[in-house]
């Protein structure tokens, strides 16, 4: 019952925005808070859109951003890219308070509005905040909360916005500049580069820089709307209403490419060891090729069993190599050592190759993996050589 009545008056409280009509001293803004290194999701930073109408006593913000942890299969949907995203409507206010609060900056764009543009915005939030509309399926790079903004204003001013790219002076990739803000969150960029394939690395036209919060605050200054037939700026005014302390971000020194020498150190020293014994240790190869091949299952299964479009033609299938589970788990077994050294010496073959085009194929693979892929190099070679003199 609690449930009903709760729905019950949202439904009311829409109807009633629905039928409002904005005030000559209204303003509707787009708002840019600044990245915050507390989260991998909140590096990029975060976009809305503001309503403030002080005469009808509405200061709500509208953020596209907001998803249900309780959702039905929620998980398995995350995996496949079919995570539903809706747009909420909160008091500005808290929001900012709470932004504010984590030291973030919140820079406000007040918008260049006749009254009927004004109203027309203002109008299809209104209609998309509503329960049948409020719901989309979101990606991380063509369908997120920034780019909903941008989208917002030109489905509400069909033909009346345009966006002037020409300020962008940069040949970026996706992958260049999601580089850029995970500076200091090197495992997220490490786990971002492992996952995401070829699209990642196409350069990116203006209008794709702005999946990025700062890009569609930079977009929106460069921007410009028809009023009676003229063009002139979409942004009339410029608010820094929070500039952050400042802070020093700590770098751990255990970053990948520390922690990925030190496995290349350790797994010479036992392949030393063992050629000095004699000793092949495929305990440690049957665990080291069953996790990179489970590795390559996961980046395989992204590729071809969900919607990620970004997770598509991933060249880090060449050293995550899919067989290597099974086949690290035959290692364990004293059976078919000729066709598990034929396999092996097939895998010193693929190594080599990769790292000889590492810094040539068309996508850009993070250089903290090439310590990994000089392990597999060099653990294949000794277990080829070792499977060979078994037999």
């Amino acid at each position: 019952m609690k449930t009903f009545y709760s729905l019950l008056l949202l439904l009311l409280s829409f109807n009633v925005h629905s039928q409002v009509k904005l005030s000559n001293k209204a303003d509707i803004r787009v708002i840019t808070v600044g990245p915050y290194q507390g989260e991998l999701y909140s590096a990029f930073g975060h976009s809305g859109i503001r309503v403030y109408d002080p005469v009808n006593r509405i200061d709500d913000f509208y953020n596209y951003g907001i998803f249900n942890f309780d959702q039905p299969n929620f998980y398995l949907n995350f995996a496949r890219g079919f995570l539903n995203y809706r747009v909420a409507v909160s008091d500005y206010s808290r929001v900012a308070n709470f932004y504010s609060y984590e030291n973030r900056y919140i820079h406000e764009q007040v918008l260049n509005l006749d009254s009927i543009q004004q109203q027309q915005l203002f109008e299809y939030l209104v209609w998309n905040a509503k329960p049948e509309n409020m719901y989309y399926y979101y990606d991380y790079f063509y369908d997120n909360c920034a780019t909903r903004v941008r989208d917002v204003l030109e489905k509400a001013l069909p033909g009346s916005v345009s966006f002037d790219g020409s300020y962008i002076t940069t040949d970026y990739s996706i992958r260049d500049l999601t580089d850029v803000y995970l500076q200091y969150q090197p495992w997220g960029d490490l786990g971002i580069d492992i996952c995401l394939g070829l699209p990642m690395d196409v350069k990116a036209t203006p209008f794709m820089y702005m999946f990025l919060p700062d890009y569609v605050e930079s977009g929106f200054d460069h921007a410009s709307i028809i009023h009676n037939g003229q063009s002139v700026p979409l942004v009339k005014e410029k608010v820094m209403s929070y500039t952050p302390r400042e802070v020093t971000v700590s770098e751990s020194f255990f970053t990948p490419m520390v922690v990925f020498t030190l496995i290349l150190v350790a797994g010479v020293f036992i392949t030393f060891t063992g050629y000095k014994k004699k000793k092949a240790f495929l305990g440690i190869d049957a665990v080291l090729f069953s996790i990179i091949g489970l590795i390559g299952w996961l980046l395989f299964l992204l590729w071809i069993a969900t919607d990620h479009k970004a997770a598509a033609r991933n060249m880090n299938l060449l050293w995550a190599f899919p067989l290597h589970f099974p086949m690290g788990l035959l290692l364990l077994s004293s059976r078919w050592n000729t066709f598990k050294s034929i396999y092996f010496k097939a895998i010193v073959i693929l190594q080599a190759i990769t790292l000889i085009g590492w810094f040539f194929w068309p996508q850009n693979m993070h250089e903290a993996l090439i310590p990994i892929v000089v392990l597999l190099l060099i653990r294949s070679w000794h277990v080829h050589k070792r499977l060979k003199m078994s037999i």
